[in-house]
């Protein structure tokens, strides 16, 4: 699949892939920070953003459009990215193509699939999905009566600020969603997979730095899992980012960047 994209900066490439529900513009603000000292490319994961729709939504297909993207792009080498579902992207990205990463962050995100917190999120993630297939865009006018109608069952301005960036006007200025929602929720499940415990994960991924951030104020990647992640990445640095929930690159930029940027003096 041929996937929209975003590009800034110059020096060595750098992929950044979004979460759940979010787009290529969660990530210019950080693009353009760091942008003298990398090239940086911005894609839409599919069924989010400009990107192509398809019925097909798991790790493996986001991971081989990634693939197609890099093919494209003529890279050799470059450092990945991804928060939250983008994230798990990069994982499996990295256990398939090792030798073309130079380093690999990740955000907010086990690189499991279970455990209560799994459940909660899929729980909201359900709530979220339902929500926006029964807000009907066709009649709405403004950006405020959309909100209205969202924040009955989304009560986080935050995450329904997230969810506004979906729309967008047609060339009959009539309000659309762009993001695929009767696909991503026939998938969640698959998108809250995650890779093999290492019991079952015989390889080990080495060779270049691997840095997890986690948001103090997040549960989305559990201490409990550090040990397991270190058995599949030995390398593995894990910084805990104060002030931060799981819209990391939100919360705290600055600190998202910095180590962004450590990838580079890692290497």
């Amino acid at each position: 699949m041929k996937l929209f994209y975003r590009k800034y900066g110059k020096g060595p490439a750098l992929i950044i892939l979004h979460g759940l529900f979010g787009s290529s513009d969660n990530w210019v603000t950080i693009a353009k920070k760091i942008s003298d000292n990398f090239t940086v490319y911005l894609p839409d994961l599919r069924n989010h953003g400009n990107s192509p729709h398809s019925d097909e939504h798991d790790y493996l297909s986001m991971r081989d459009d990634i693939y197609e993207l890099v093919n494209d792009l003529k890279l050799k080498k470059f450092f990945l990215a991804g928060h939250s579902m983008g994230g798990k992207v990069a994982i499996n990205f990295a256990i398939k193509w090792p030798e073309m990463l130079n380093g690999l962050l990740v955000a907010d995100i086990s690189a499991f699939g279970d455990k209560i917190t799994s459940q909660a999120a899929y729980n909201q993630h359900i709530s979220i999905l339902e929500t926006i297939l029964s807000v009907d865009l066709s009649g709405l006018t403004s950006r405020n009566e959309v909100e209205l109608l969202l924040g009955k069952e989304i009560t986080s301005e935050r995450i329904r600020g997230l969810i506004m960036k979906n729309m967008q006007r047609n060339d009959g200025n009539v309000f659309v969603w762009k993001i695929n929602t009767a696909s991503i929720l026939q998938n969640l499940d698959k998108i809250m997979e995650g890779i093999d415990r290492p019991a079952a994960f015989p390889q080990q991924i080495t060779g270049f730095p691997v840095i997890f951030l986690r948001g103090a104020e997040s549960d989305y990647l559990p201490v409990e899992d550090y040990g397991d992640i270190k058995k599949i990445f030995p390398a593995v640095e894990f910084i805990e980012i104060p002030g931060a929930g799981h819209w990391i690159q939100a919360d705290q930029p600055d600190a998202v960047a910095e180590n962004l940027l450590r990838l580079l003096t890692n290497i």
